[in-house]
This record gives structure tokens, sequence and C-alpha cells, in this order.
């Protein structure tokens, strides 16, 4: 549904984008998952038509976004990184501007947004700008919707709105995709990677692994250790001066430990305790999403 092909692109000195390639297909909820700088913003401006690549290909359900670009933005729904509706429009007139934009009705595809837009309908007669941040969200992807689109286009949805903003709007992700909807979403956080069916790791413009948030956790190379004490900073620290230590990171109030395969428990016990470390509390975990990204990066 979703084809690129060796796209590139460059900002004067910066480059964007390096040959990134990866497919997305039909009924897919797949992830674009980086860091802010990744290059993610500048790939669904060129899926969008809305920028040209430098080089390589891109294609919407077999339409190249160059050649085809009016019959892609007729097909694609699109929410940017930042609100873009008119803040001194009510949600009820966003909704009914964008339906006419697409030459159609609220009421022909009132059933496409019905779950979203309930929890809208109390404030239809307020304006965009006075909404809360979880409740902008849902009228963005309200307004993507509307035109009834094949292919759904989500940069970082979820930044800056709260916990359970978030939770809903995941779960109207999955709702749109039981009806088979293909979407692809970008997002820096790692955490919502594992609710994708494929993701594609990208940083500095490059796609790092492409697989199964399954898959790739499963694959993660080395022996992993959550480690917790009474003094984090200070384990964390420790730890990294660790002979047997492949990587340190602080992970919340615990930190994560890499090692090869023969290190035991007692060896970081007894490191941490010849360093003044006391209150330990170890054990062995399956690595994340995260834990897979911070390898690759290193």
């Amino acid at each position: 549904m979703i084809e690129v092909h060796n796209i590139s692109k460059s900002y004067g000195s910066v480059q964007a984008l390096k040959e990134l390639s990866f497919k997305v297909e039909e009924g897919q909820l797949y992830g674009l998952i980086g860091p802010d700088g990744a290059g993610k913003t500048t790939l669904f401006r060129i899926l969008t038509t809305l920028l040209l690549a430098d080089s390589g290909e891109a294609t919407m359900d077999g339409l190249d976004v160059k050649k085809n670009y009016k019959k892609i933005r007729k097909m694609v729904g699109y929410m940017p990184e930042r609100f873009s509706l008119y803040m001194d429009l009510t949600v009820e007139e966003n909704l009914n501007f964008f339906a006419t934009v697409f030459q159609t009705t609220v009421e022909e595809n009132y059933h496409l947004i019905h779950d979203i837009y309930q929890m809208l309908e109390p404030f239809k007669k307020r304006k965009a700008g006075d909404l809360s941040g979880g409740m902008k969200q849902k009228l963005a992807l309200s307004c993507a919707l509307i035109h009834k689109p094949r292919i759904l286009l989500l940069d970082e949805p979820t930044t800056g709105v709260d916990p359970v903003s978030r939770k809903e709007f995941w779960e109207m992700l999955k709702k749109l995709q039981q009806s088979g909807l293909t979407t692809l979403v970008s997002t820096p956080f790692l955490d919502e990677a594992e609710l994708c069916d494929e993701v594609a790791l990208v940083q500095n413009g490059q796609i790092l692994k492409v697989d199964s948030p399954h898959n790739i956790a499963m694959a993660y190379p080395h022996r992993l250790w959550q480690v917790k004490s009474g003094a984090n900073y200070k384990t964390l620290k420790i730890l990294k001066e660790f002979d047997h230590k492949i990587s340190a990171f602080a992970f919340g109030n615990v930190v994560h430990l890499a090692t090869n395969s023969e290190v035991s428990e007692e060896m970081i016990e007894v490191h941490l305790k010849q360093n003044g470390v006391e209150h330990i509390q170890i054990k062995p975990i399956q690595a994340g999403i995260e834990d897979v990204f911070m390898d690759l990066m290193q």
C-alpha cells in the first residue's frame, strides 16, 4: 500500500533522509519510531506530496507521489505534527470545512468518525483554539478521516497530550485498523511501538531495523539485567565502570545493564557492594524496543 525506495532528502548541508526504504502492507498499523530530528516529518511531507525528495521513489497504493499528487491528496488522510486546524472556527465548523474541501459532507461519512466525534460533540460550538490537547487531537483525527481516506498518515499524533489521551488515541487507531484502514504513524515514544504490527526504527534519516515489535525485542543479543538500589544515580555510574558491561542506561528509577551470558547476578552485586552501594535488587529481564534502540545507537 505504501512503498518507499531509497528516498533521500537534504536541507543544505544537513541530510534529513539517507536512502530510506520500507514497505507498508494494506491494512497494517505501521510505526516509524525515532527521536526528534530522525527525519520522520520530512518523510511524511514527501509521502503527502508537500515536499519533493532529492532522489528515490515513493508510491501510495501504486501511485507515484510526484506524478499522481492530485489523486494521492484525495485518498490520504494526514494529521501533521503540529495542530493545523483553524483556531477561530468551532469544532463543528472545522469538520464541515474539511468535508467541503473534499466535496463530501459530514453526514455522508459520519459513520467513519462516530466513535471519535461523540467525545467532541458536547464541545462542538467551542472554538478549536480553546480545546484541550487531547480534544484537539481527536478533532484533527476526525478532520483527517472525514473524506474516507484509504491511507492515514499520522505524524507524532500523541506528542504533548496526557497519558489517558494517548491511550484513548491508540484504542481509536486499533478500531480504525479493524475497518481495513492502512495507517502509518510516527512517534518518539518507544512504548507505542509495541502497539504496531510492524515498526521501522529510525535515526539520523536511516532505518536501523525493521520487523514486528516482538521479533525486534526477541533478537536482542545480550543478557539484560534490571538493577535497583537506594541510590540509582550512583548505581548507574558504578555499573558504567563494570568490566563486563556492554551498556548501562537509566530506565526510570532502575538501571538496565547489558552483559554477556557469562555474567551472573552475584558478580554484579559484588561489584556494587565493593563500591559502597546498598539495598540492591537485581533480576534478569526480557529486552524491550527501547533497549534494542539504545543498543543499535551505540
